[in-house]
């Protein structure tokens, strides 16, 4: 059965089910103090319909962003859908680089943390001084800021940094996150940002203590080794999207 958007708009089962994950995270972002006032991204591809996307109608805070009001766009960011709201080119021109390039990346998270920010900004970026850092050391991206992302011929430079990488610190400017689902790239993300926090919160007290690369590697070795059920980051998505509904349902809408 199709799901309604508006009197003259049919969307699939499956548009609907992305619809709705992706609303629900906007708002799982908000709950965590992740807005940054009507800016920053959160995109997936639609499963079933190739060249197509959904990102966050631009003018509406996080807070507002329901499953209807989603904005489904094609890979240059033009509109695929009725929806009044604009897209804001300056979110999409980055992610549309990676979802063109990167088949596995499904789903692309860009936020302006104060913590991500901060340690992006800082000289030697994240450093191996706790517990989530480990998971990222040697794992992560650097991309030096440009100014605002509205050119396409930035993307190149993009590209090459980040290499092989799917997590990645725009330098003097936040965290990029990329999945191959919506909660991977979420749970990434969580753990990226608590790293920043600690890291920032640890050297406002002093000189840190580095993990040594052998021990790093072994972390790495063994963080990955439990099954987790539905997939990385799955019942941690589920527990954060528990708790937005018990402030507010209205996302599903």
């Amino acid at each position: 059965m199709a799901t309604a958007l508006a009197p003259t708009s049919q969307v699939s089962d499956a548009e609907w089910e992305a619809r709705r994950q992706l609303a629900a995270c906007y708002r799982v972002f908000d709950m965590l103090g992740w807005s940054e006032m009507i800016y920053n991204h959160i995109t997936v591809k639609l499963p079933d319909q190739e060249g197509a996307f959904l990102i966050n109608p631009f003018g509406l805070h996080f807070s507002e962003v329901t499953a209807s009001n989603l904005v489904k766009i094609d890979i240059d960011g033009n509109k695929l859908d009725e929806s009044p709201y604009p897209v804001n080119r300056a979110g999409f021109v980055q992610h549309a680089l990676f979802h063109r390039h990167l088949p596995d990346a499904h789903c692309i998270m860009h936020s302006h943390t104060t913590a991500g920010m901060a340690v992006a900004s800082l000289e030697g970026g994240l450093r191996a001084t706790n517990f989530y850092a480990c998971n990222f050391i040697g794992q992560i991206a650097y991309h030096d800021f440009e100014g605002v992302t509205v050119r396409d011929e930035e993307g190149e430079r993009l590209l090459a940094h980040l290499g092989d990488k799917r997590m990645m610190l725009l330098r003097n400017h936040g965290i990029l996150a990329m999945g191959r689902t919506l909660p991977e790239a979420f749970v990434k993300h969580w753990a990226l940002q608590r790293a920043c926090e600690i890291q920032v919160a640890t050297m406002s007290m002093g000189q840190p203590i580095e993990i040594s690369p052998e021990v790093v590697a072994v972390h790495q070795r063994d963080v990955h080794m439990a099954q987790v059920p539905g997939g990385p980051g799955a019942a941690d998505f589920a527990a954060m999207v528990r708790l937005v509904d018990r402030i507010d349902r209205s996302w599903r809408d």
